[in-house]
């Protein structure tokens, strides 16, 4: 599964879009780099019912950003994705 097809799913379980779960984790304080990954996971579960699949996707966007290395970009492997920023205001507004 793609990183941006994990995100597009986390849209569908929660109700919202990947950018609204970052700002509310940038709220929240998760973007703090002391934070660590499970944290933001145990969030995740608890609130969204969220597994660590789809938890890891949104915790590299609170980390790092929407951006994702290259080497995933248009190879074959497991995370292919069409491009290297991955698109946070829902499924239904991402330019095609």
């Amino acid at each position: 599964m793609s990183f941006q097809a994990y995100l597009d799913a986390v849209e569908t379980k929660t109700g919202k879009t990947p950018r609204q779960i970052v700002e509310e984790a940038k709220s929240r304080g998760f973007d703090d780099p002391k934070v660590k990954a499970g944290q933001i996971l145990d969030w995740l579960k608890a609130d969204y019912a969220l597994g660590r699949g789809h938890g890891m996707a949104l915790v590299h966007v609170i980390k790092r950003g929407p951006e994702i290395d290259l080497k995933h970009v248009g190879t074959a492997g497991v995370h292919r994705d069409e491009s290297n920023m991955l698109w946070l205001d829902g499924a239904a507004t991402r330019p095609r």
